[in-house]
């Protein structure tokens, strides 16, 4: 096989994968769902992730070993430490910031 058809077979294989999680998904209460947006979002970014990044054939090939490499590349990744709280604190800040600086400059405005 080919690197590319080699990618492609991996990413068909997590994309299949992912429908079948999806399928059981919807098949769950409301409750169980929220409960796994989280792993549902993580996992189509992933699918994403490969459908735009190319991997080696070595690479391809061990992860075509697995049974469910969708699956053991997201519990892979939940053990990561990543700075998405950061992300989200700074956009807050930054976004409190915008309006701070809107007002004040409406201030300025209004006392000339």
């Amino acid at each position: 096989m080919t690197n590319e058809e080699l990618n492609t077979a991996l990413y068909e294989k997590m994309f299949a994968e992912q429908q079948r999680y999806r399928e059981w998904l919807l098949s769950q209460p409301p409750d169980e769902i929220l409960n796994h947006c989280y792993e549902f979002t993580v996992r189509e970014d992933i699918v994403l992730a490969l459908e735009y990044h190319d991997l080696s054939d070595k690479q391809c090939k061990a992860l075509l070993q697995s049974r469910s490499p969708l699956a053991d590349v997201f519990k892979d990744f939940e053990k990561r430490e990543t700075d998405h709280m950061d992300n989200i604190r700074d956009t807050i800040e930054c976004r409190a910031n915008a309006i701070i600086r809107r007002d004040f400059m409406r201030q300025q405005q209004e006392a000339r």
